[in-house]
């Protein structure tokens, strides 16, 4: 706290003083806020990277690494090793403390609003605030997420004094104030921008509402925002899904908020742990076997019902989605054939069109990905070039998340009709290339079982977002971290040991079947029981109080009047 209320003292104190320090060639918060550029330039610093933490990987693996659809060799997270402290430098800094700063810029802004006034039309001025309030909204929201009871001011705080007084909020009492800000954005901002642009629209303001509420077990608001922005009609699915993620996919119609990035700007993904190691990078940061294995066969049942899955052959008969996201074994990828069996000591190398020695099998190289496993989503031959960084948009909310947002409300609200199977459906088949309509050539969603429903659109999920940071605020939400980050890491034998028990008895690449439950979680103990396959890592999680993160203790320190949360 002590650093926002330096950005506030910067912004006001300065009014204070009796001398002018404001020459009228230089911008100060005397005189800022009187143009339409200033206030552009101000609206745009709210968009920068830090006011937007997510996904793919920056350094750490993003919120993917908190989850069990990621493994980073022998290495956890804070979260997933339940080492969570109220010193943590990412929630401090990352989350609290940087969400401050873009909530006290968004009070300084729209109680400046006014200044502008006789140089920018009414209906601009509102455009703008409309702006201003979705990104407060935005903040306060994911604040509340992770923390819970927060600090709540939406006025500029102009005394030291008055911000050491302040306590938290309940969440009960921010989340209609989040609502209305939101309601606010959707009525005033446009449906689009007609140019490249990509802000805040009416559309990012109903699915960012209802993404919301639907974190906060408020179905029927979760329901009709989503409902609002489907029925914007300016929304549709990507044609095709592989290359959605590819940076050459600046603009697309399914992008509801994206935010841009650009090498020639360096604002970029740092991604050389995700890449094969012949390809150059290290093959550290690899897909769990139970992400692998949440992947549904082509006949929509999961590979512990359906005949057409074969466990010495996992790749074959899966959703097409699986193979867009992790690498199948012996098939190109970035110029060299992937493949990880332990015998497999040199592959071709594409570019060369020769055979050379193959670094992604532990039989060569011991840091090779210990689980087989290596990310493909996204990743094309760009990863090689600008220094292992690369640009591809970043996906805050995309249509296909409006979409199951809507489903899971109707599900949880036992309101299920037919157009809770045409949104689920509507994401599996694009998956598969075709329409919906088309249910002859893709595993239809047909059931309107409660419970069975809940199970599919969790699995939907799953498949569709791996990679992209949705992952941990579904399993807090649904409630089930506790259950699945208190699971270990499993992966292969080492080498010697793997051909001996797995390779050599025709087992290769899963000796067996795991059995999947009603959370689509794969169950590898019996198979580590046998001794035929390892534990890399026990992932650890306390249900007594990592389903909220702590009050940074600083803050604490600083402030009598903040309380923690139970058990920091």
């Amino acid at each position: 706290m002590k650093y926002i209320f330096y950005i506030i003292t910067v912004f006001f104190l300065v009014s204070c003083h009796d001398m002018d320090l404001n020459p009228l060639a230089e911008g100060s918060t005397e005189t800022w806020y009187s143009t339409e550029t200033e206030l552009v330039m101000s609206i745009n610093d709210l968009y920068r990277n830090p006011f937007w933490p997510l996904t793919q990987g920056n350094g750490d693996g993003g919120d993917d690494a908190w989850t069990d659809d990621w493994m980073y060799r022998e290495a956890l997270t804070p979260i997933t090793g339940a080492t969570i402290t109220s010193e943590w430098g990412l929630a401090n800094t990352t989350y609290w403390l940087n969400s401050y700063k873009a909530i006290t810029r968004c009070n300084t802004l729209l109680s400046n609003l006014s200044r502008s006034a006789d140089k920018i039309s009414g209906q601009m001025l509102v455009r703008y605030e409309a702006e201003v309030r979705f990104i407060r909204a935005c903040q306060y929201a994911k604040l509340v997420f992770y923390f819970g009871d927060v600090i709540f001011y939406t006025e500029p705080l102009t005394d030291i004094s008055e911000a050491f007084a302040m306590g938290r909020t309940s969440k009960a009492s921010v989340l209609p104030e989040i609502y209305k800000d939101f309601d606010f954005a959707a009525e005033n901002l446009p449906v689009t921008y007609g140019t490249a642009l990509q802000r805040a629209t009416k559309g990012a303001a109903y699915a960012m509402k209802a993404r919301t509420a639907l974190c906060e077990g408020d179905y029927a608001t979760a329901k009709a925002a989503a409902k609002a922005c489907m029925d914007l009609g300016v929304y549709k699915l990507h044609p095709d899904f592989s290359s959605l993620f590819l940076t050459s996919t600046k603009q697309s119609d399914e992008f509801v908020f994206v935010l841009p990035r650009s090498v020639e700007f360096k604002l970029t993904l740092s991604i050389q742990d995700v890449t094969p190691r012949n390809a150059g990078g290290w093959g550290a940061w690899s897909p769990t076997w139970e992400l692998f294995c949440s992947f549904l066969c082509t006949d929509g049942f999961p590979i512990d019902e359906s005949p057409l899955y074969d466990p010495q052959n996992p790749f074959r008969n899966r959703d097409p989605r699986c193979t867009a996201t992790i690498i199948e074994f012996e098939t190109p990828h970035l110029g060299f054939m992937y493949q990880p069996h332990p015998d497999s000591l040199e592959v071709m190398n594409f570019n060369t069109g020769r055979k050379q020695k193959n670094n992604d099998t532990r039989s060569n190289a011991q840091f090779a990905s210990f689980n087989g496993l290596l990310w493909k989503k996204g990743v094309d031959n760009t990863w090689l070039l600008n220094g292992w960084q690369v640009d591809p948009a970043k996906l805050i909310v995309r249509y296909a998340d409006v979409l199951l947002m809507y489903a899971e409300a109707k599900i949880e609200s036992n309101d299920i009709d037919q157009s809770v199977l045409d949104a689920i459906n509507q994401v599996r088949a694009r998956a598969y290339g075709v329409s919906y309509t088309q249910t002859d050539k893709y595993p239809a969603v047909t059931t309107t079982g409660q419970a069975q429903l809940r199970t599919i659109l969790r699995t939907e999920r799953r498949m569709e977002f791996a990679f992209e940071g949705r992952r941990y605020t579904d399993i807090i939400r649904w409630r089930i971290a506790e259950k699945v980050l208190n699971l270990p890491n499993y992966g292969m034998l080492d080498p010697a040991e793997l051909r001996e028990k797995i390779v050599n008895k025709g087992l290769w690449f899963f000796p067996e079947t795991p059995p999947i439950d009603e959370d689509g979680v794969a169950d590898f103990s019996i198979m580590y029981n046998k001794g035929l396959i390892k534990k890399i890592t026990q992932r650890s999680f306390d249900k007594s109080r990592q389903y909220l993160w702590p009050i940074p203790a600083k803050d604490i320190l600083i402030n009598s009047n903040l309380t923690q949360n139970p058990n920091y």
